[in-house]
Parts: C-alpha cells; sequence; structure tokens
C-alpha cells in the first residue's frame, strides 16, 4: 500500500487529486495535504510518504526549493504543473515524472503505476533530483544535463554530447562525443518527443541524429555523414526533409 502527501497552495487542486486518489487508486492507503513547502516540511518529520505530488509553482516557496531541503528520502516525487515547458523540459531531462493541471485520472493512474514498478536505489533517486535542482538553475534549456537511466546506472550528459540516437526494438542506444555508447530503456519516439525542440533530424525510422554533429551528407544523398566518422543511413521517405534541413542551415 501507498502513503502520498500532496503539496499544492490551490485548496481546490488538493482536493481533486485527493478525490481521484481516494476513489480510483485502491493502491493507495493513506494521504495527508500540505498548502506550502514549509508545512510539507513539517508533516514530513513524522510521516513517511511512497511519493510526493509536488506542484511546481507556489507562492513563497515553489516545489523545486523542497528538494534541496531534504537530505535524504526514500520517497518518489511526480511534479504537477500548469502548462510550463522550462520546468516541464527540466523534469523531463533528469528522468522524473510529472502531470499537467488539471490532472486526468487515465494518467493518474499510469503515474501510479510508474512509481510501483520503478526499481531505484536511495542513491540514485538523489542523484536525479540533484541534477534537476541543477539543470533549473540554468538560464538556457540547451545546457541542461540528461539523465538517462539504463541497466549500468544512471548517465548524464549534456545535449551537445549526443552524437545520434539509434533505436534496438523497444531501446535506444545513444551514441555520444567522446564516450562509449550505451542502451537506454526508453524508444527512440521518447528521445525524439524529449529532443524536438533542439531540432534533431530522424533520418530513418531507426535514427535520430543531432543537427550540431552533422559533417556532410554523402554525395548519393543515402547518408548523412556524423563528426565521429560515422555513416548514418537515410530512408527514401526522409530524403526530403534532411535535404531541406540540411539547405537551411
Amino acid at each position: 500500500m501507498i502513503k502520498v502527501l500532496i503539496v499544492d497552495d490551490e485548496f481546490r487542486a488538493r482536493n481533486v487529486l485527493q478525490h481521484y486518489l481516494s476513489n480510483y487508486i485502491p493502491e493507495v492507503s493513506e494521504i495527508r495535504l500540505a498548502s506550502s513547502v514549509e508545512e510539507a516540511k513539517n508533516i514530513l518529520l513524522s510521516f513517511n510518504p511512497g511519493i510526493i505530488f509536488l506542484d511546481v509553482e507556489m507562492p513563497h516557496q515553489n516545489g523545486f526549493e523542497l528538494l534541496t531541503t531534504l537530505k535524504s528520502f526514500t520517497f518518489d516525487i511526480i511534479f504537477t504543473t500548469a502548462y510550463n515547458q522550462y520546468a516541464i523540459q527540466a523534469i523531463r531531462s533528469s528522468a522524473l515524472d510529472y502531470l499537467l493541471k488539471p490532472v486526468d485520472p487515465d494518467e493518474l493512474k499510469e503515474a501510479i503505476y510508474r512509481h510501483m514498478t520503478k526499481q531505484e536505489s536511495v542513491r540514485q533517486k538523489r542523484m536525479l533530483y540533484d541534477n534537476l535542482v541543477s539543470n533549473i538553475e540554468k538560464k538556457d534549456i540547451r545546457d541542461f544535463r540528461l539523465a538517462v537511466p539504463s541497466s549500468e546506472g544512471v548517465f548524464f550528459f549534456t545535449i551537445h554530447e549526443i552524437l545520434r540516437l539509434e533505436a534496438d526494438r523497444n531501446y535506444t542506444v545513444i551514441h555520444l562525443k567522446d564516450k562509449r555508447p550505451f542502451v537506454a530503456s526508453k524508444t527512440l519516439k521518447h528521445f525524439e518527443e524529449m529532443l524536438e525542440q533542439f531540432k534533431f533530424i530522424r533520418t530513418h525510422k531507426s535514427h535520430l541524429v543531432n543537427p550540431d554533429h552533422i559533417i556532410r551528407i554523402s554525395n548519393n544523398n543515402e547518408f548523412i555523414i556524423i563528426s565521429d566518422g560515422s555513416r548514418v543511413e537515410i530512408s527514401r521517405k526522409k530524403k526530403d526533409e534532411v535535404q531541406h534541413h540540411l539547405n537551411i542551415r
């Protein structure tokens, strides 16, 4: 069974989320409510939740500031936010979970399921949350450090270090500049959505390329040459799109 703490300065938002958890999530055994970071800290002195639903935008202290005050913890945090693209990108870049307001009951159920199937260590949780705090403090989204868990542990790297990504069934092989590649347990589609605003190019159903590392296109327009010397296939369906992209670079 799961104990839950809801931290949100909006009365209605707290009550709606409490209602959904109480009526649609049988795995939830106990729910506490806090209207501020300070109130949440006081509750945590005697209450050990499995999940904290943490509002990002709150007066006085925002949700991220709670992370900096916690020396150690074992719970998961699921951020709740209205559409704040910068915050969402920071959260996603750190491999953490969030729900958009107003919260959808089906998406809430999926978030609870993800929590129940996670196998992160306490140390790994701390690393991910520390990375989020670091990302939030950066002024440029391109300076975010991505966190990608794998069977070998968590890999941290910047957008510019990515050369290309390659699909391997339901996994993705990530090729990095001056580092060995590793396998992430997410689909290529997941990373395509995450990296969309950085103009990564889908050259093929199995390949996603960082435009910053493209050297040239082959004479027959069948391959892109990457800065590490590797060649990435361009599918016939993607040729026009790739050529257009390269022509405006």
